[in-house]
């Protein structure tokens, strides 16, 4: 999770406090569950420190590109110094703006839209979900990969678990019941699904139209 709130000192720790251990999982699934071939440009979406980067420049390969927009500047400069691209891999540039701002994602596509859009951790994190979304789409290829990764409530076994899981979603600015795949889900074909920890983690991984 993100705490874009919170400025440098946030950006700094992240890696530390970010829970990975636990929120790791959906990315291991969302990310090869892609299919990305070399010479692809991908969206990283809400980017943070970069946690998503280095799998996403390896599978793209020295043709491809890796975008990452993230609105904080700090969070930015963390994934530029430590996960700088080295020899056969993608591209890296790195954009500052809101993923809800439909000029701010037409700037980090540059003019050509997006071969696949990974958003891990990040929709739960605005207030509108769908309405970033749409903005998204405004920058895909059709046929464009899409991956999700977010949280919802754990329940079943592990439900006594979930007040820590509401307190770390509310420390990072994020809304545990906001589950975004949900209104994305509906405009994807070849759709494949994962729960894990407990339900509290979700991945959702398909093609757009």
């Amino acid at each position: 999770m993100r705490v874009e709130r919170y400025g440098a000192l946030t950006a700094r720790t992240y890696d530390v406090l970010s829970g990975e251990p636990v929120y790791g999982v959906g990315r291991h699934l969302a990310l090869p569950a892609l299919g990305l071939r070399p010479g692809q440009r991908v969206l990283d979406l809400g980017c943070g420190t970069g946690l998503n980067l280095p799998a996403l420049l390896d599978a793209v390969g020295p043709t491809g590109t890796v975008v990452g927009l993230d609105r904080s500047p700090a969070m930015l400069e963390v994934a530029g110094r430590r996960r700088a691209p080295s020899p056969g891999r993608g591209r890296l540039r790195l954009a500052q703006g809101d993923m809800a701002d439909p000029e701010a994602l037409r700037e980090a596509a540059a003019g050509e839209p997006f071969d696949a859009v990974v958003a891990t951790y990040a929709l739960s994190l605005t207030p509108d979900p769908a309405r970033v979304w749409r903005a998204v789409t405004g920058v895909l290829r059709p046929g464009a990969g899409v991956a999700v990764v977010d949280m919802a409530r754990p329940t079943g076994a592990a439900a006594w678990s979930a007040p820590l899981a509401r307190l770390a979603c509310r420390l990072g600015g994020a809304d545990i019941d906001a589950h975004p795949w949900v209104v994305v889900e509906p405009e994807l074909t070849r759709t494949r699904s994962w729960i894990r920890r407990g339900g509290h983690v979700r991945v959702l991984v398909g093609t757009w139209r």
